[in-house]
C-alpha cells in the first residue's frame, strides 16, 4: 500500500531527503498556529456541539477557496508519497502564481518532481494525487474553480467530475456522506450518534499567523479501542481551525486510512 501526504495552499514546510521516515504533517506542529491554552467553556450554548454543527453546515471554507479566483495570489503545494516501509518514495513541489488581473493566467515559479510518481503514459500513479493536482495545482490552466455549489457525488456527471466532487467533499465538508463510493461512503459521517462513541473531542485556544485569534477543534480516534475497531474507522483525525471573531473556518487537517477489497489508502491532508 502506498501512503500519501498532501500539503495544501500556503503551507511552507522543508523538503526531506529520500530514504527518511519523516513526520506526518500535524496541526500541532504547523508553525502558523501557536496554541496557548485549552479552552474552558462556561456558556451552556457553546461547546462540542457548536463546533460539530459548524463543521457539518459550513460552506464558507469552500466558498473562500472559490473566491480566490477573483484575486491574484501565489500558492505553494507539496505532496509526498510513501512506500510500505514508511520511506519517502515520491515528492512534488509547486509554487504557482495565479494571475486574475484580466484573463486568467497561471505561471509556475517553481516546479520540482522527484521519485516514483508517474506511469509510463505520463499520468500520476495515484489517482488521489491526480485529483489533488487538478483541484489545487490547476494543470490545465482553466478557471481555478467553477461556479456552483459543491455536491457529494451528483448523478449525471462523468467519472472524473464525480470523483473530484467526492474529494472536495472530503476536504471541505468532512462529516457528510459521500455517495458513490462502495463500502466507505458512510464512513465519513463521524458525527452521527453511533460514530461519536469512537472519538475523543478537544478544543484549544491559539493564534494563527501571529495575529488571528482562533479555536482548534480536534476529533481523534480513541486510543483505548481495539485494533479491529480502529481499522474500521476511516477518519483517524480531523482538526479544524476556527476564527474566534467570526467562527469562519481557516484551515483543516485530516488523516484518513482504510483498506478493503476495492480501496487501500493512507492519506494526510493539511489545507490552509
Amino acid at each position: 500500500m502506498k501512503k500519501l501526504i498532501l500539503s495544501g495552499l500556503f503551507i511552507v514546510l522543508g523538503l526531506q531527503g529520500f530514504g527518511q521516515a519523516i513526520d506526518r504533517f500535524n496541526p500541532d506542529t504547523i508553525k502558523t498556529i501557536e496554541l496557548d491554552s485549552t479552552v474552558k467553556i462556561t456558556a451552556q450554548k457553546f461547546g462540542i456541539e457548536t463546533f460539530i454543527n459548524a463543521i457539518i453546515t459550513d460552506e464558507t471554507f469552500y466558498q473562500s477557496f472559490r473566491n480566490m479566483k477573483k484575486y491574484t495570489f501565489i500558492a505553494e503545494n507539496r505532496i509526498y508519497t510513501y512506500d510500505k516501509k514508511n520511506q519517502v518514495e515520491g515528492k512534488i513541489y509547486r509554487k504557482i502564481k495565479h494571475n486574475n488581473d484580466g484573463p486568467y493566467k497561471m505561471e509556475y515559479l517553481a516546479k520540482e518532481d522527484a521519485g516514483k510518481l508517474y506511469k509510463k503514459n505520463g499520468k500520476f500513479q495515484l489517482y488521489t494525487v491526480e485529483m489533488f493536482d487538478y483541484i489545487f495545482m490547476n494543470p490545465y490552466n482553466s478557471d481555478l474553480v467553477t461556479e456552483g455549489p459543491m455536491t457529494t457525488g451528483a448523478k449525471g456527471k462523468g467519472a472524473n467530475e464525480s470523483y473530484k466532487d467526492k474529494l472536495k467533499t472530503l476536504i471541505f465538508t468532512p462529516g457528510r456522506p459521500i455517495k458513490g463510493l462502495p463500502f466507505i461512503g458512510d464512513k465519513t459521517q463521524i458525527f452521527t450518534a453511533n460514530m461519536r462513541q469512537y472519538y475523543d473531542y478537544s478544543y484549544d485556544s491559539g493564534t494563527y499567523l501571529d495575529s488571528i485569534p482562533v479555536y482548534r477543534f480536534k476529533v481523534a480516534v480513541k486510543k483505548d479501542l481495539s485494533s479491529g475497531t480502529k481499522d474500521g474507522l476511516m477518519i483517524k483525525t480531523l482538526t479544524t481551525i476556527f476564527d474566534k471573531r467570526t467562527f469562519a473556518i481557516l484551515g483543516r487537517y485530516v488523516d484518513m486510512k482504510y483498506s478493503n477489497m476495492l480501496f487501500d489508502f493512507d492519506v494526510q491532508m493539511n489545507i490552509e
